[in-house]
């Protein structure tokens, strides 16, 4: 889930910024500093929107830097637990599929690709389904549910991913549900 968030921090502006307004000074530290980074109490923060508040700088003992409270808000990404996302397969291996959720990725496990008995073509680099024939492979889009979040620190975060559940998988197959169900619901009406 995308978030704005309100955060908190002391940055160190170097002498080297003193020509340049303050505050675009702090605003061109914390982006350096924030975007792009994983918190684990924060999420994954995609970038610094703005900064809202400079508090007044002080000086440290044999440092020419000042420090300044400021307050800035960031576009976070927050996985959650159970919920729904879509991306775009961008590897598969003998263990599963890698999947692009925006600022992140995402792990499916070859058990939570599908309820099928599913094979790896290593040469294809793709799952085929033994009993649908149904295929997954790279560029494919899915739907899947965050079963287990990781948050590391720095570049570093895991995120594990289930298809196995009616209306998740690949775009197509979904498709496939929902006219399966669609057609045994006109058949049911036409039963009444």
């Amino acid at each position: 889930m995308y978030k704005q968030l309100t955060l908190e921090h002391v940055v160190r502006i170097p002498p080297t910024k003193f020509g340049k307004n303050i505050e675009d000074a702090a605003f061109e530290i914390l982006s350096e500093q924030f975007s792009g980074q994983i918190f684990e109490d924060i999420g994954f923060i995609i970038v610094v929107v703005d900064v809202i508040e400079l508090g007044d700088g002080k000086l440290l003992h044999n440092d020419p830097c000042p420090y300044f409270p400021v307050k800035f808000n960031v576009l976070a990404y927050v996985p959650e637990l159970h919920e729904i996302v879509e991306g775009i397969v961008i590897e598969c291996v003998e263990f599963g599929a890698f999947i692009r959720l925006g600022p992140s990725d995402g792990l499916c496990h070859v058990s939570q690709i599908t309820d099928d008995y599913i094979n790896y073509d290593n040469m294809g680099q793709r799952f085929i389904g033994k009993e649908t024939n149904r295929i997954l492979t790279v560029e494919d889009m899915v739907r899947g549910r965050i079963i287990a979040v990781s948050m590391g620190s720095g570049r570093s975060g895991k995120l594990g991913l289930t298809m196995r559940q009616p209306y998740l998988g690949k775009i197509e197959w979904i498709a496939d549900e929902i006219e399966k169900s669609e057609s045994f619901q006109e058949s049911i009406e036409v039963e009444d």
